[in-house]
């Protein structure tokens, strides 16, 4: 949901941490993206353990969701 905080890990990367805000509020650069960028609404109603698939505008990624807080 919007406002929380999303740890998640592609395979072979370290995992990173996005807060999920609205697109006002959005800093990619300080993790911060919109629920409504590809990769924020991929995360949208997922669960921790979920595999989730995005495509971007750089390619397909497939990323595991670790925590949400």
């Amino acid at each position: 949901a919007v406002g929380a905080r999303v740890t998640s890990q592609e395979e072979g990367y370290p995992p990173e941490t996005y807060h999920l805000v609205g697109a006002k509020e959005a800093d990619p650069r300080h993790g911060k993206i919109s629920h409504l960028s590809p990769i924020g609404a991929a995360l949208l109603d997922h669960r921790v353990g979920d595999v989730v698939e995005v495509v971007t505008p750089g390619g397909t990624l497939k990323f595991k969701i670790l925590k949400i807080g």
